[in-house]
């Protein structure tokens, strides 16, 4: 396979994993992103080697996209705590942009185009098992922008323009711009650091959980997939042997790490949300892919590359690998405008 694709947010906790993957599975890769998040929020060596554009979405021309066979895209506010923060950025971003993104690739010729979305837009779900027909449930700003833009590209579909939706379980394990504010990778912080693996609820929501790599092995079987498979459809991404509820992630982190407790702190602010999903679809229509991770083995690939690149306690709350606490330090620093946008365009601000 040699497909030029063009992957948004290449610098973020997946795209700094993904993008080196498809590159090494065949793909000439490029990348665009804002650089949010720049070297100072680095973890470990990055591979990520590729021609890049430092450019906002929403700031994209059909001539950026001139020339390419595919669109991974990314890029977006990807967390709740940030889409609290400004909520018309996370749909101006999330939404509006990405809808005006695939306006783009379809108007340049771009066959394929790949989304990343998002199982969260399930919620709160009684179901025994969501699938990819299940009615959705966002709870947050994040989920319903990630639907309705979901929504908004499928209606662009025709024998041109081929979109595809992956909806992502919960995202682990070691990545270049690591992020320690989604579950287990937060979970495996706080025993590494203080001996404690520290739940803000009594643990009983469940989550479907996929490490960072087979997440990027998701979207290099989704390009190499024929477009008739994959035309306009959506799948969860992840296993059904996958899914755990946050007490018992804790009891394997707790399993991985001898010695360290278990702490409930009962926040009534805790996220609420809790689904199992089922993965049955893209294990049928993609048999290509196939996850390699456990819950176990990320478990301790974390603790390892906590242990080898000196995780601290302070990082557990300051800005390198908290995002939202990264934003609020950029924001306050005054380097963002109104529009969440960088005043200086032509330099890129780290602080």
């Amino acid at each position: 396979m040699s497909l030029r694709v063009l992957v948004t947010g290449h610098n973020g906790y997946i795209g700094s994993v993904l993008a080196p993957y498809l590159k090494r599975g065949g793909c000439d890769v490029h990348g665009v992103d804002s650089f949010y998040f720049g070297q100072d929020c680095s973890f470990c060596p990055d591979e990520t080697d590729v021609s890049s554009l430092r450019k906002d979405i929403r700031d994209l021309t059909a001539k950026d996209l001139d020339g390419f066979d595919a669109v991974v895209h990314l890029a977006a506010l990807c967390n709740d705590p940030l889409g609290n923060l400004q909520p018309e950025w996370t749909f101006a971003i999330n939404y509006e942009a990405s809808v005006r993104l695939a306006e783009l690739a379809k108007a340049a010729g771009v066959r394929r185009f790949l989304m990343a979305s998002s199982c969260s837009m399930h919620g709160k779900s009684t179901e025994v098992r969501v699938t990819e027909e299940t009615p959705v449930n966002p709870l947050t700003a994040y989920g319903l922008s990630k639907i309705q833009a979901e929504t908004a590209i499928a209606k662009l579909a025709d024998d041109r323009f081929s979109p595809t939706f992956l909806r992502n379980g919960t995202v682990f394990g070691v990545s270049p711009r690591l992020r320690i504010d989604i579950v287990l990778n937060n979970l495996v912080a706080w025993a590494f650091t203080t001996g404690r693996v520290r739940i803000l609820s009594a643990g009983t929501q469940w989550r479907p959980v996929i490490h960072v790599e087979d997440v990027s092995a998701a979207f290099l079987a989704g390009l190499s997939a024929p477009l008739e498979v994959v035309h306009n459809q959506v799948f969860h991404v992840g296993s059904n042997q996958e899914n755990y509820t946050i007490k018992n992630m804790a009891e394997i982190v707790k399993c991985c790490m001898p010695g360290c407790t278990v702490e409930y702190l009962n926040d009534a602010s805790a996220d609420q949300r809790t689904y199992i999903a089922d993965f049955s679809k893209i294990e049928r229509m993609m048999p290509e892919f196939r996850p390699r991770w456990s819950l176990e083995a990320g478990t301790r690939q974390l603790l390892d590359a906590y242990q080898r690149y000196g995780l601290k306690e302070d990082d557990l709350t300051g800005a390198r690998y908290v995002r939202i606490n990264r934003i609020n330090s950029i924001v306050q620093a005054g380097a963002i405008d109104e529009t969440f946008r960088w005043r200086d365009r032509l330099r890129h601000y780290d602080p």
